[in-house]
């Protein structure tokens, strides 16, 4: 009888945290971003962040204007993120890029803009790093998402080399994530 207790208050409890993650309004998972879907459309945006502030960035000639840029604003002003289309020119498209502002969004294991390199790697496998001119790129490929790191925190023979291979181990621990990108596409 102690052991069918202890299974079903187990299965309760499983199944109630699930039912949470998927209500919490900033929880990043492969597959959402708070209340925003990877199959919500351009189109769905005013329903999706009712109340909140949407502020459209186009770009081009007036006949051939395209939306480069959405950003979302809580109804406080705050920024929330910058979401691009993975179609120009259609309101029907999905969402194929999402730059993370507000670090009240974090994943299941509590990453999230503020977090350190250290964070990131104790909790996701890392897929692979590039190297550009002023950041480490660094994707984690299972929550389809990649964070920059600012070449400014990376030992200074990597600094001013793009040829060189990053390896995780020559990022600082205390290093700060400059960007925290999903992709979806």
């Amino acid at each position: 009888m102690y052991k069918k207790t202890l299974l079903f208050i187990g299965l309760f409890v499983s199944i109630a945290s699930c039912t949470s993650d998927e209500n919490n309004p900033f929880l990043i998972t492969p597959t959402q971003v708070g209340t925003l879907k990877k199959e919500s459309r351009i189109n769905q945006l005013d329903s999706i962040f009712k109340g909140d502030s949407i502020v459209r960035q186009t770009s081009g000639p007036q006949e051939f204007r395209s939306t480069d840029e959405i950003k979302i604003f809580s109804e406080d002003g705050q920024a929330l993120m910058t979401l691009e289309p993975l179609q120009e020119f259609d309101s029907t498209s999905t969402i194929g890029y999402i730059r993370i502002l507000d670090p009240r969004y974090e994943t299941k294991h509590g990453v999230n803009i503020q977090s350190t390199f250290k964070e990131v790697l104790e909790n996701y496998n890392i897929s692979r790093i590039e190297n550009t001119i002023n950041s480490a790129v660094v994707f984690l490929d299972e929550i389809n998402a990649y964070i920059t790191i600012d070449k400014s925190q990376l030992p200074t023979n990597l600094r001013y080399d793009t040829d060189s291979k990053i390896m995780a181990s020559q990022i600082p621990d205390d290093a700060k994530i400059k960007y925290f990108m999903i992709y979806w596409n």
